[in-house]
């Protein structure tokens, strides 16, 4: 998906959408036409409203609206950008060269890792993203996910190899290019913050006896 990542001048844009209602027409008419096409991914087709919000995010980023319906989901009623969409986003940053994977410890153990390792363009300082191990993978509960029939799901299981690069390079975007994600969360924030709510304590609640 790098390749998916162009620059502003590349993308299908609408000058301020929201300047004027004819803006907004326009680009309603380009999420109409999106959501009828057998292309898009399934939960934006008959969809224009939802399709016209994706345009919205492309035009404004700079990368092509197909970009953003097949990496951008609604998880727990919140969007997230998957891991691979954010390995393009920092590919395709301005900040940000020679971007890549580095694997850490032992492959097929706990401690087989990865970490996104970048350049910064203006200074050449090299930065380091946080390291994604297995062994954090199981103890946050990624690791294994199971239908209701029993049977395990997690592509942690089956492409290990993947998961580590697309989940570190989740927490790079994160901390280093927090506005290219549009406000969104990045893949598996938003479970686990969910998993994380903690309910507070009812003050007016009487002891047991």
């Amino acid at each position: 998906m790098e390749n998916e990542v162009m620059t502003q001048d590349q993308a299908y844009e609408v000058a301020s959408p929201f300047g004027s209602s004819e803006n907004f027409q326009k680009l309603f008419d380009i999420g109409k036409m999106f959501a009828s096409s057998s292309l898009v991914p399934d939960r934006y087709r008959g969809k224009p409203m939802d399709c016209t919000i994706a345009v919205d995010m492309a035009n404004r980023m700079g990368v092509s609206p197909m970009m953003v319906m097949q990496q951008l989901y609604v998880v727990k009623g919140n969007p997230q950008w998957s891991g691979q969409a954010c390995m393009s986003l920092i590919r395709g940053s301005s900040e940000y060269k020679n971007v890549r994977p580095v694997y850490t410890g032992k492959k097929g153990e706990d401690s087989w890792g990865c970490y996104i390792e970048a350049e910064k363009k203006k200074t050449g300082e090299i930065v380091k993203g946080t390291e994604v191990t297995i062994a954090m993978a199981k103890a946050e509960g990624w690791y294994s996910k199971k239908d209701k029939y029993g049977n395990e799901t997690s592509k942690w299981q089956t492409m290990p190899e993947l998961m580590l690069a697309y989940r570190a390079a989740a927490f790079f975007a994160r901390v280093y290019i927090p506005n290219a994600l549009m406000g969104c969360a990045v893949e598996g924030e938003a479970e686990d913050i969910m998993k994380r709510a903690i309910t507070a304590e009812d003050p007016f609640k009487e002891d047991a006896k």
